[in-house]
């Protein structure tokens, strides 16, 4: 069980920050030519940026999730969360900051309903 807790909360936690940085830094800074032409243009440093940040770490968030997906669901069985948990496990994984919440509160139930497996190693 210490093993499957651990590999899903590295999981959430980079995924969730990896969606951070695309959602709240990557995305904005690759559109920013929308909102104003005059102000940003396309091709600017910021706009080269935030392309490089939305392709690779767009990327890189897609096939981290599905490791996620797997990692969440693999603990989800072995701790026998119900489906209605184990659905909001997975989804929370897809909102920016909604990732951290539900990794605390997965690990807060694995860690009371598997306090003595844990404790022993």
């Amino acid at each position: 069980m210490k093993n499957n807790l651990l590999a899903y909360r590295v999981m959430a936690n980079i995924v969730g920050v990896l969606l951070i940085v695309l959602v709240l830094i990557g995305l904005p800074l690759n559109e920013l030519h929308l909102l104003n032409e005059a102000w940003f243009t396309k091709g600017s440093d910021a706009q080269q940026v935030g392309d490089w940040i939305s392709t690779n770490l767009g990327i890189a968030h897609g096939w981290l999730y599905m490791i996620f997906l797997f990692t969440a669901f693999a603990l989800s069985r072995r701790a026998k969360w119900p489906i209605p948990f184990t659905v909001t496990t997975l989804l929370c994984g897809t909102v920016p900051i909604l990732s951290f919440w539900s990794e605390r509160r997965a690990t807060r139930k694995v860690e009371a309903d598997f306090a003595e497996e844990l404790a022993a190693g």
